[in-house]
């Protein structure tokens, strides 16, 4: 289940819960998991606003975006991260009403280890949860 940490600039957003649940759905449509509960509720995007003085580029700039994604070990191959990368940066451009913003908005796709996510007190492997979905599928 994926989380994204979204980093930006101080009032852009007009609707940042929008924005938040619009980056969740797209994840989980590129990672092309079922839509249940076990997936829409346990992924979601936080939005971070920042004070301009509080970050900057090495060009003195503090108009980018910064987008985290942190998915389990495998989960996307190589088209999906150029999908999904590209679908981000374009949501980030459009809830902001900045087309180009899209070029200043930098998305860091991070694996998180077998046993790396955690969900209900659990650390799940990879395997438990492909084997847990299995089971709410009714496909095991």
């Amino acid at each position: 289940m994926p989380m994204l940490d979204v980093y930006a600039p101080a009032g852009i957003f007009s609707d940042k819960k929008a924005l938040a649940k619009e980056l969740a759905e797209t994840i989980m449509r590129w990672e092309k998991v079922p839509v249940i509960p076990f997936f829409t509720d346990n992924t979601a995007a936080f939005i971070h606003e920042l004070e301009p003085e509080g970050f900057s580029t090495a060009g003195g700039s503090s108009d980018h975006v910064r987008v985290n994604v942190t998915t389990n070990a495998g989960a996307l191959n190589r088209d999906q991260q150029l999908g999904l990368v590209k679908d981000i940066s374009a949501l980030i451009a459009k809830a902001a009403g900045d087309a180009s913003l899209e070029e200043r908005t930098w998305v860091a796709l991070t694996e998180a280890v077998p046993g790396g996510w955690g969900i209900g007190g659990h650390a799940y492997t990879n395997e438990e949860i492909v084997q847990t979905v299995r089971e709410l599928l009714g496909k095991e």
